[in-house]
């Protein structure tokens, strides 16, 4: 097994989820179109990654497309035909369609190639045709399709923040749905995920029915026992020596069971012993590598993602009100129905609905794994999170309650 950082796995190198593949798979033959959801970090990309390979030995052909960088809805169908390009069966049915667009033929050309000159081709008034008829010929053969969208919620936010409204993305959401109810059974199986949530975006722009035909799946952090048993077999299969209660500090150390980060905590460990030039790691060495390594300046890019991603997720006005939250909860370890209560008083003077933008974050945060629900409030389910978020405001968040009493509320 490989110690694998930033970087979805697959095959050998992926370890664990068996029950949820199984459900995964039975849903997708069932030709049930899915929804993949989960908090950062937590392998939705291995997943689905492995689930394509998984069906292509039984038969299947898997399309996998990232829309992380498209601005419109044109790039998400050039995407998908870049996918499409190694497949020279269906390949060959849709150049019949876009032969015009070529100096040669497209079997000839690299998926590169093929994608930029695709594109040129497309524009505003025909991407919705040449996308019923890439659908339309990925399925007019005998294998049956399983077609992963990956990123579509960053896209759909991107153009919302472009246009200033959700015309386009209501648009390009509502064709997606009518195209494969539209194909019925003989439509590709869609995937869809990404690193910010979808449910919480279509929900706050008003279209939560444009997804109603995506079957929700939620992939959670793994228990101790399997987060334990991938740190030992990361160091059986690098032959690192590790001491007794090593691999339970780690887990305790994080809180929860992310995969990404287990195998972060790995890769700090393995790099630390051996620049001290030591043979075996201790739970002290956890205990250092946590506080220096992955809270200290080398693991800042890693955890300011979380952050990037939340802004990606929310609007100008939301952002700054999760912030808040955060920092509450981190630095006072929970975020108390008293607290929501003043914080609802001191947004009032400045945000039209104070309490139902704060309501919509929270939903937010929970739906993407910063909060959990508890008995006294909001808490973070990870350790590491929480501690990050603590380092970064404790010394300048002042307590929702004090901020109230300063302001004579």
């Amino acid at each position: 097994m490989q110690s694998s950082t930033g970087r979805w796995v697959s095959g050998d190198n992926f370890f664990d989820r068996e029950q949820e593949l199984n459900v995964l798979k039975r849903r997708v033959c069932e030709h049930n179109h899915v929804l993949l959801t989960g908090q950062r970090r937590m392998g939705k990309t291995s997943v689905a990654q492995e689930l394509g390979r998984l069906l292509e030995t039984e038969g299947w052909i898997f399309l996998f497309s990232n829309v992380e960088a498209a601005t419109c809805a044109e790039d998400v169908i050039v995407e998908i035909a870049r996918a499409v390009h190694p497949h020279r069966r269906i390949l060959s049915r849709f150049a019949t369609a876009t032969s015009n667009w070529f100096n040669s033929r497209v079997e000839e050309i690299t998926a590169f190639e093929f994608g930029l000159k695709f594109r040129a081709g497309l524009d505003a008034g025909n991407w919705r045709r040449y996308g019923e008829r890439l659908f339309q010929d990925s399925t007019a053969q005998d294998k049956p399709v399983f077609l992963v969208i990956d990123e579509l919620p960053i896209f759909l936010k991107r153009m919302v923040h472009k246009d200033g409204n959700s015309q386009r993305v209501d648009e390009f959401l509502s064709w997606l749905r009518w195209v494969f109810q539209a194909l019925g059974d003989s439509s590709p199986v869609l995937m869809l995920s990404g690193s910010i949530g979808l449910e919480p975006l279509v929900n706050r722009l008003g279209m939560p029915d444009r997804i109603n035909y995506l079957d929700p799946f939620r992939l959670g952090p793994r228990n101790r026992d399997t987060s334990v048993a991938c740190f030992n077999l990361l160091a059986q299969s690098h032959q690192l020596p590790i001491g007794n209660g090593v691999a339970n500090a780690v887990y305790d150390a994080l809180g929860i069971g992310i995969p990404h980060h287990v195998q972060s905590v790995f890769a700090r460990l393995r790099d630390f012993i051996t620049m001290q030039d030591r043979d075996r790691v201790t739970v002290e060495d956890v205990r250092h590598v946590y506080w220096n390594e992955l809270l200290g300046p080398s693991g800042q890019n890693d955890l300011r993602h979380y952050e990037t991603r939340l802004e990606d997720g929310l609007d100008d006005k939301s952002f700054p009100v999760a912030m808040v939250i955060l920092a509450e909860a981190a630095t006072q370890n929970v975020f108390t129905p008293p607290a929501r209560q003043g914080l609802e008083k001191l947004y009032s003077r400045s945000i039209d609905d104070a309490s139902g933008v704060i309501m919509e974050v929270i939903e937010v945060l929970i739906h993407d794994g910063y909060l959990e629900a508890a008995k006294d409030g909001y808490r973070f389910p990870s350790r590491l999170l929480k501690d990050w978020w603590s380092a970064r405001f404790r010394d300048h968040h002042i307590p929702i309650q004090e901020r109230l009493s300063v302001d004579g509320n």
